[in-house]
Formats: C-alpha cells, structure tokens, sequence
C-alpha cells in the first residue's frame, strides 16, 4: 500500500527543512521528536503551525520534518517555509492566502561575511591617528 504524500523543502539562514505532508490527524514531528520537545519555545511552535491554520488544515494532515543546520529560530522559519510549500503541493488554490501571508517567500537574509583586515562584516579596529 502506497500513501499519498507531498513533500517540499524550506529554507532560512542557514537552516534546511525537508517536510513530509501526509494525510493524519494533525501530529508535527521533527526529527523524529514532538514539535514541543524539539522546539522549547513556544514562539517557535506556533510560528510553523500559522500557514496550517491559515489554510485550515491544521488537523488535516500529519507533518514529518527533518531539519539540519542553524539554529532553532532559523530552523523553524525554514520549517514554516516547507510547510507553505507544501500545501501548495497539495493544492495550487492557497497559493493567494499563503503569498499574501508571507509565506512563500524565502527569507534571504543571512550572516554576512567577515571582511580581511577588519574586525567583522562591517566593525572595522579602532583609528588611531598617532
């Protein structure tokens, strides 16, 4: 027996999120743990359940997610991001509800690089003139 699945991919920072939508009775699990366990923070929790009630499929489907890099604030935005994706996997008449929420879209924004010669990406050592 085969089951129907929609899978997608979310990303923020430099955190990677592979979500698995199957059809259940709305139990999030991330790397094989309960959403409440592996994100402490109930921020965090409720930030990647907002696009399954928007849609209003928060007891509709069962989500999977395996999750790598970052740390737990960018993970759950790629979480977020999957999941969005996700549904629209599942059905392409959310796609004005989730793009209007924000969604869809990837968050570029990501750790700028440290410069040669200077202290950090912008902070540059102190002048002294003499």
């Amino acid at each position: 027996m085969s089951t129907v699945q929609w899978t997608a991919t979310g990303r923020r920072k430099s955190a990677v999120a592979r979500v698995f939508l199957r059809p259940g009775t709305g139990v999030i699990t991330i790397n094989h743990e309960g959403v409440d366990e592996y994100f402490h923070r109930d921020v965090l929790c409720m930030v990647l359940k907002q696009p399954l009630e928007l849609t209003n499929h928060a007891d509709t489907f069962d989500v999977m997610v395996n999750v790598v890099g970052g740390g737990k604030a960018g993970q759950a935005g790629a979480v977020l991001h999957g999941i969005a994706r996700a549904l629209l996997e599942y059905n392409a008449d959310l796609r004005p509800a989730l793009k209007s929420a924000g969604f869809l879209t990837r968050d570029a924004r990501a750790k700028e690089r440290k410069k040669y010669g200077q202290k950090g990406a912008r902070a540059r050592f102190q002048f002294s003139k003499r």
